[in-house]
């Protein structure tokens, strides 16, 4: 079972809130992000600017300012909702390189 799909949604969840809520868009557009997700079996990448993430592919950047390690199914939990993500932090089942406060600031816009 590959991720990407779900990812790809929460990309396209992103976009369609950026779209909607010119407030919230005009909070996150100063943002220039690398993410990066590394799931062991399969990773992915992607960036952020002017309120619109791109470039995301199944490849993890050299640097990126927030990388994800977690599962795949640790992933489908946070994404269905139930795993949330600080217990996923304090349980050591997911990790974050990076700023956490750049990770929680974002996460309030999927």
């Amino acid at each position: 079972m590959t991720m990407q799909p779900q990812i790809q949604e929460m990309i396209d969840k992103f976009h369609r809130k950026m779209e909607k809520d010119p407030n919230v868009k005009k909070e996150i557009e100063p943002l220039v992000k690398t993410i990066n997700i590394d799931l062991g079996s399969e990773a992915y990448s992607m960036k952020l600017k002017n309120a619109q993430i791109y470039d995301f592919t199944p490849v993890l950047l050299q640097e990126a300012d927030i990388t994800l390690i977690t599962t795949p199914e640790n992933l489908q939990a946070l994404i269905d909702g139930t795993l949330r993500p600080m217990r996923a932090f304090v349980m050591k089942k997911i990790q974050i390189k990076g700023k956490i406060d750049d990770l929680m600031f974002l996460k309030k816009f999927f």
